[in-house]
């Protein structure tokens, strides 16, 4: 089995505060609304270099294709958003969503397999 790697890109609105951003995200960290079956790692990164340098992103592992289409829906058939862990949803409504310039549920990202 291999691992689903997925990169979501995150672009603040011009008025937020990042320290504020970075502090909210580690409280919804420490209150566990990240841990998802299946998700083996989560890591929040700041470009340094390059055409996202200043900018954010998250990195998701999960275990396994079966566990990734357990949460989200197969390729060519995703869960719709009413259909999300809570958690989740608490995730992209109340911590995600005052900070980005779009809906949470529509940025950009990309899902990869390990190869």
């Amino acid at each position: 089995m291999s691992s689903i790697i997925t990169i979501h890109y995150y672009e603040l609105k011009p008025e937020v505060s990042e320290e504020e951003f970075e502090q909210t995200i580690k409280k919804a960290e420490e209150k566990n609304l990240l841990n998802l079956p299946g998700l083996k790692h989560h890591y929040f990164i700041k470009g340094i270099r390059g055409t996202r340098k200043n900018k954010y992103a998250a990195i998701w592992i999960y275990e396994s294709k079966e566990a990734w289409e357990k949460l989200w829906g197969p390729e060519d058939n995703p869960l719709s958003k009413k259909e999300y862990p809570e958690s989740w949803n608490k995730w992209e409504d109340e911590v995600l969503a005052p900070f980005l310039i779009e809906d949470p549920d529509k940025i950009t990202f990309t899902s990869y397999e390990k190869l």
